[in-house]
């Protein structure tokens, strides 16, 4: 197998640092679109699917955008992304 293939431990921990830093906050967006429809916000009958996603996409870009720049000056925020820690990527060169 090519080595180009394979992965290092520490690229394999960046990535999955990565994941879970994605999927935490689109979690959370999930979690408060259902809060949203248990408080009594739902959008009428006639609004689309894609408007919809679109709310949750908002919610989960605004949680990440904002939970970022509080990481940035205070590391401890990055808890609320999963992971008190940005993964960091090495350059390689080919």
């Amino acid at each position: 197998m090519p080595s180009h293939n394979r992965r290092s431990p520490q690229r394999s921990r960046t990535h999955l640092i990565s994941l879970i830093r994605t999927a935490v906050p689109v979690a959370v967006g999930a979690l408060l679109a259902w809060l949203a429809s248990r408080a009594g916000i739902v959008l009428d009958e006639g609004s689309s699917t894609a408007l919809t996603a679109g709310v949750v996409a908002a919610a989960v870009a605004v949680y990440y955008a904002l939970v970022r720049a509080l990481e940035s000056r205070w590391p401890w925020f990055g808890v609320l992304l999963g992971k008190p820690a940005a993964p960091s990527y090495e350059v390689t060169s080919r």
